[in-house]
């Protein structure tokens, strides 16, 4: 399935979830008295259910409000969600004080300066990397 086809189905998914009948005419008239910009035609509505078309951000937004779906999962599907969430874990649990501080002093240096230690660390990173994917060769 292509990226339109299940955004499709995730716009199927929530329309029959939030209790409407899964037809154009429907999502056209509740998009549009949702909608303050310029109506969107029932041609468009049908191509975003058939899975030829994706809105754009701000109608997706529109459709995410009234379907109560959060606009990331209806665009992107759950797995997405998930991922940021379990990256979002990793980090709070993976950053301690020390390491909080020494990103809002990161943050406080000018952008030149931070360039130059985001290359420091990601050379010590990739020294790192490249020494635990080759057991047995002696660091540096």
């Amino acid at each position: 399935m292509n990226e339109k086809e299940e955004f499709s189905k995730r716009l199927s998914d929530a329309m029959v979830q939030a209790g409407y009948a899964l037809r154009p005419v429907v999502l056209e008239r509740e998009f549009n008295t949702r909608y303050w910009g310029r109506s969107v035609t029932l041609q468009a509505v049908r191509r975003w259910l058939r899975g030829e078309a994706i809105p754009s951000q701000e109608k997706l937004q529109v459709l995410a409000d009234w379907l109560k779906v959060e606009p990331q999962v209806l665009r992107f599907g759950e797995a997405v969600r998930n991922s940021i969430q379990q990256h979002k874990e990793r980090w709070d649990e993976g950053v301690g004080y020390l390491e909080r501080e020494t990103f809002d002093a990161f943050l406080k240096l000018p952008a030149p300066q931070r360039k130059i230690i985001r290359e420091v660390i990601l050379t010590f990173a990739k020294v790192h990397n490249d020494a635990e994917a080759q057991p047995g060769k002696p660091q540096a």
